[in-house]
């Protein structure tokens, strides 16, 4: 059954109660695409922070509204960190996403990626290769670009969040937000934005961000994606290119009202 677009409603009372709750979130994320990331955030009324340290991403952990783990530049130091940063985490009951950046492509980063599933994080989001792999399905992905229809994802997501109890979130021309047992589906964006390095890193982002939101997760997690996929499409209506696109969809985000989302 083809999963229902997601109301314009929830995706207003997202952007609502992030602005007024203003989370903060630590991210671990990779090193390409940490500006964007933090300027997305703030850009939406979020708090960002990156601590990389081992020892101080344990605390800071305990300390945050919500974590990001990202495993997009992936090394033993930086395994461990985010590993010290889940595990303080977990205790503080902070939740925290993953974003799965390239599994399925390489050894370490998969088996790494599997292992963090099992740390019961609150959201996973990935492209449609990587949700796949992730599941251990053969997929076509190359990296971090994907080569998969998200609607042929979804039942591995479906599967993966009931056994996880996770939402796990599939991007691509379309994207699919399911819990195991209810799915969003968000047709919005523009092709513009896989030419700019990090949107779908700083929509993980959000989505941790949204996770310390308080009500129900899976909708405030699919709010997340129509924000991000809304303020493309406004932002590609005016672009001439990336490097355009990429400095004006901040500025989208931060103009985005109920009006514009509707």
């Amino acid at each position: 059954m083809k999963p229902s677009e997601l109301p314009a409603v929830i995706a207003i009372h997202t952007l609502q109660c992030l602005r007024q709750q203003a989370p903060l979130v630590h991210c671990l994320t990779n090193e390409v695409v940490q500006t964007i990331t933090a300027n997305t955030l703030l850009a939406l009324g979020a708090a960002p922070a990156m601590i990389v340290e081992p020892e101080e991403a344990a605390q800071f952990s305990a300390i945050a509204d919500a974590l990001l783990i990202n495993i997009g530049t992936l090394c033993h130091q930086r395994a461990t960190a985010m590993l010290e940063a889940i595990a303080a985490a977990r205790v503080a009951e902070t939740p925290w996403v993953l974003d799965p950046v390239g599994v399925g492509a390489l050894h370490y980063r998969s088996n790494f990626a599997r292992l963090l599933l099992t740390m019961n994080p609150a959201a996973v989001r990935g492209n449609a290769s990587e949700i796949l792999a992730l599941a251990g399905i053969t997929s076509a992905g190359r990296g971090v670009d994907s080569f998969d229809d998200p609607l042929q994802a979804l039942p591995a997501a479906q599967e993966l969040a009931k056994q996880y109890d996770a939402v796990v979130v599939v991007t691509g021309a379309l994207d699919v937000i399911t819990d195991g047992f209810r799915t969003w589906q968000i047709e919005d964006g523009h092709p513009l934005m896989t030419r700019v390095t990090g949107i779908g890193c700083a929509l993980s982002a959000v989505a941790a961000a949204c996770c310390a939101l308080p009500g129900e997760r899976l909708d405030h997690v699919a709010g997340a994606c129509r924000l991000i996929a809304r303020a493309g499409r406004l932002t590609a209506a005016w672009a001439t290119g990336p490097g355009s696109f990429s400095t004006g969809m901040l500025d989208e985000l931060y103009r985005l009202c109920g009006e514009n989302l509707q």
